[in-house]
């Protein structure tokens, strides 16, 4: 995304996102942030018909951002927009972290309940294994899948 868009999402001047930038550029690596040149600027402009008329005649190209660079923005902006962001963002973070963490604990638990219990409920451990594998072979299948009419033979 460009700095213009963000500095709208962020609710500050795009004066103001660029210079947080720049204070904090060791926060940007080049996967995080690209400058563009005013000739890479000049060969969008040509190319793209869904910039705002105010960015088309800016004097100063934009900072495009990744997605990495967007939420690092958060962190050097002062906004009240920005700090809220920021917020949702650790937020996920750690709840993506208890989510694996949990699964990991309820797989170690059945395979510990599994190993203490193998020989008296075999059949049942194996036909949850044997549903296990099948589910993660349907999501294998499924990404690959193709869709549409299928005639016999011909779709691999």
């Amino acid at each position: 995304m460009f700095d213009f868009d963000l500095s709208a999402l962020y609710e500050v001047e795009t004066r103001t996102l660029k210079q947080a930038v720049r204070r904090n550029i060791q926060r940007f690596p080049e996967d995080f942030l690209i400058e563009l040149s005013m000739e890479e600027w000049r060969e969008l402009i040509t190319i793209c018909d869904i910039l705002p008329e105010t960015a088309k005649y800016s004097r100063v190209p934009p900072f495009a951002f990744s997605e990495q660079g967007i939420a690092m923005l958060s962190t050097v902006l002062k906004s009240e927009k920005a700090i809220q962001v920021n917020i949702v963002i650790m937020r996920a973070f750690v709840f993506i972290r208890q989510y694996t963490l949990t699964h990991q604990d309820l797989r170690n638990k059945l395979d510990e309940q599994e190993k203490r219990y193998n020989k008296k409920f075999k059949d049942i451990y194996d036909a949850i294994n044997y549903l296990l594998r099948k589910d993660q072979e349907i999501d294998k299948h499924h990404s690959h899948r193709r869709i549409g009419f299928k005639q016999d033979g011909l779709d691999g």
